[in-house]
């Protein structure tokens, strides 16, 4: 009698599975495009309290475009840091910029000048919209090369940027909030729309304003640091602390107009050696 045990089947050893590897290349790539797309969900909300209307929500629309102005003025310097520049990049910041630089400042100024001069407000508000279009695409055009690689930033910004032709929009709402609406009046609705339409004009304009990339440690520098902070200072002392940045700004434009002036005077033009740099 002969008696059978078991049969035992043999299987094949398991493989562990390999676990895939992170490519830290593809996550910096990320980073940039997060904080680009944090500017975007600040101009959308900007949109949003603005369309409401009231003066406590414009004021708020306008901080919150203060803070799409920061993560405008990081996202380029981290793309350089991570050397994650892209076309990609340059594209999805520039539709950015016509969402938080663009419409949201366009709608602020058009609540607060639209209820003495609703016509020319919305004339004034689409005017600024439509030139921020037009001045981005043209940074699209200038910022990449044939192939649609970024180029290297140079000396020069043709136009001036619509981050700071914002900048003045929304820092001049703030300042208003701090001294408790008084520029709110009729009176001063002129004023504001004017400021608006030369803003637009600049920047689809030739005049170019200083990059600072190219910025030297000499006798002029220090004198136009040294104006600039002086004259914050009494600014600061004399006015609220909110007119600082609107005078800042305005100091960008002034000294932008001044040396293109100065170069016409002399029979000289800046080189256009330079896209604006990204962020721009």
């Amino acid at each position: 009698m002969i008696i059978k045990g078991p049969t035992v089947t043999k299987t094949a050893p398991t493989r562990p599975r390999r676990r895939r590897r992170l490519e830290l290349g593809k996550t910096l790539f990320l980073l940039p495009n997060m904080i680009t797309i944090s500017s975007i969900f600040c101009g959308f909300d900007a949109i949003r309290l603005a369309a409401r209307g009231g003066e406590d929500d414009i004021y708020r629309a306008a901080v919150l475009l203060i803070f799409a102005m920061i993560f405008d003025m990081l996202d380029g310097r981290v793309a350089r840091m991570t050397k994650t520049q892209s076309a990609f990049g340059v594209q999805i910041d520039s539709l950015a910029d016509v969402i938080s630089f663009g419409i949201a400042p366009s709608l602020l100024v058009y609540q607060w000048t639209s209820p003495h001069h609703p016509n020319a407000a919305l004339v004034a508000s689409f005017l600024f919209t439509a030139c921020g279009a037009v001045r981005l695409a043209r940074f699209n055009v200038l910022s990449t090369n044939e192939s649609g690689a970024p180029t290297k930033p140079g000396k020069y910004i043709v136009g001036l940027p619509i981050p700071g032709a914002a900048g003045i929009l929304i820092s001049l709402v703030v300042a208003n909030h701090a001294i408790d609406g008084r520029l709110s009046t009729e009176a001063w609705s002129w004023p504001i729309l004017g400021v608006t339409v030369l803003l637009s004009m600049l920047m689809v304009s030739t005049v170019h304003f200083r990059s600072f990339k190219d910025l030297k440690l000499n006798a002029r520098t220090i004198g136009v640091v040294a104006f600039a902070v002086g004259s914050s200072g009494l600014i600061y002392a004399r006015l609220k602390p909110a007119f600082v940045l609107v005078w800042l700004l305005s100091f960008y434009v002034i000294l932008g107009l001044f040396e293109a002036l100065w170069q016409l005077s002399r029979g000289k033009r800046p080189s256009r050696d330079s896209a604006p740099p990204p962020g721009i």
